[in-house]
């Protein structure tokens, strides 16, 4: 494609670059991108355990599975690493886990559609090969030494680097699953108010799906151990986009910010070539050590985006990145929220009354507040279970505006009612499974897992 071509000769091309994202209101779409972790039971552990990436039993096994149902395959080497079928793209991640990437879809019921689809194939597969798909925010029971690493050049470059910037970076990698939702913008000063909002509530939504409450086969102490991981991973480039909330935040402030990231890779002829720690901007004046006197191509500018881990991240749309993965219902939840909240008439300025005032350290201090203690956390006096009541509200009444129905009547604003569970019994996803696993499960992970999975 021309994108991977064109060098890059100054900062106004790359500015340029998300102005092309502009679209109108009309022409507004939404994406849901979901992860979950593969297990299989292992009768000499007697416990479930992650699929490597060969055997029997393994990720290669599965895409070669899912590839019969109108998917192609995409290689790296001789390794399936991923399958493609239009818009949508199933990818593999570090260790193991399995994401789709949904297509840009008009409606919360299209691409709830899309993800029920999606989960009831990877479903039936698992049946057949006798693997378990599960939606959690964390491994539940094993440790990083347990699990295995997927064979993907730019995973083997960041598992170098990981280390050398935080303590659990590899866990982030290996033992998290998320899921997000991807969201349009038409111009500048839209693009300003949704990031700026959802950096502000980001931390609300991580309350509501947080669901990660175990660790290597017990309570970890926190209900996003998830989030709390991230905090540990690399200060360069995860965590709250801080650039967001500062007075003269548009797309030059965040192509500035991007610059200042440090570099994983390029990719020339098909082969990653390891940049880790170099600069971009260096890069941009023909001055990146690894290649001395080469310019970057939109390629490259795009590979480098996709390194950026905050928990909001521009593209040419805006990604909000900040949930546990989950269940079925809580995964077309997560996008029915923020479209609620970001594409309502006037549904950002009546969010903003209630977190205008809140400053760059108490965002990052909720966030850190809610892995530990979910919707019992506070900012500012005040509980996050309040907060997120009056955000959903928000979101409810929009969707409900916004009128677009299913086939039997429903508007939208029906994928929001497990949300609404979750704050009538005052109880997170990670509370339920805590009380589910000594009530339900006695206490038994294997239990918990299979009554979990999809």
């Amino acid at each position: 494609m021309k994108k991977n071509i064109d060098k890059i000769e100054d900062k106004e091309q790359l500015i340029n670059w998300f102005k092309n994202g502009f679209k109108k209101k009309s022409d507004w779409m939404v994406g849901t991108e979901h992860e979950k972790f593969a297990y299989t039971f292992s009768q000499n552990k007697n416990k479930y355990i992650p699929l490597t990436y060969d055997g029997k039993i393994g990720i290669n096994s599965f895409l070669r599975e899912l590839s019969k149902f109108g998917w192609d395959q995409v290689y790296e080497k001789k390794n399936i690493i991923a399958l493609k079928n239009k818009l949508q793209s199933i990818t593999l991640e570090p260790g193991g886990q399995i994401e789709l990437s949904g297509a840009p879809l008009k409606s919360l019921h299209s691409t709830c559609k899309e993800t029920n689809e999606h989960l009831k194939l990877v479903k039936d597969i698992g049946k057949k090969l006798d693997i378990l798909l599960v939606g959690l925010g964390v491994r539940p029971n094993e440790s990083l030494s347990e699990v295995p690493f997927m064979p993907k050049a730019r995973y083997q470059i960041m598992r170098k680097y990981m280390p050398k910037k935080g303590n659990r970076g590899l866990e982030m990698m290996h033992s998290t699953c998320t899921v997000q939702a991807n969201l349009d913008f038409e111009s500048e000063q839209d693009m300003i108010n949704k990031v700026r909002l959802a950096v502000k509530i980001q931390p609300i939504v991580t309350a509501l799906f947080a669901n990660s409450p175990f660790y290597e086969g017990s309570n970890n102490g926190f209900e996003s151990l998830r989030r709390h991981i991230w905090t540990d991973t690399d200060s360069d480039r995860c965590g709250v986009l801080k650039v967001a909330l500062e007075e003269d935040f548009g797309f030059n402030s965040y192509v500035d910010f991007a610059l200042t990231v440090p570099m994983y890779f390029i990719v020339r002829e098909n082969k990653y070539v390891d940049c880790s720690g170099k600069s971009f901007a260096d890069f941009l004046e023909g001055k990146l050590d690894a290649m001395p006197g080469e310019k970057p191509t939109m390629g490259d500018w795009e590979d480098h985006l996709s390194t950026i881990f905050t928990e909001v991240r521009l593209k040419k749309f805006i990604e909000v990145r900040g949930a546990d993965a989950g269940n079925w219902k809580r995964t077309c939840a997560l996008p029915a929220f923020w479209v609620g909240v970001l594409y309502g008439e006037d549904s950002i300025s009546l969010a903003e009354k209630i977190c205008d005032k809140w400053t760059q350290n108490d965002i990052e201090n909720l966030s850190n507040d809610v892995a530990k203690k979910g919707l019992d956390a506070e900012i500012n006096g005040e509980k996050v279970i309040g907060i997120a009541r009056y955000l959903l509200e928000i979101a409810r009444n929009s969707l409900t505006k916004r009128n677009v129905k299913d086939a039997i009547g429903n508007n939208e604003s029906i994928y929001l009612n497990v949300l609404e569970d979750i704050l009538h019994k005052k109880m997170s996803p990670a509370k339920e499974l805590l009380n589910n696993f000594s009530k339900e499960y006695n206490n038994n992970m294997e239990k918990l897992l299979k009554g979990i999975a999809y």
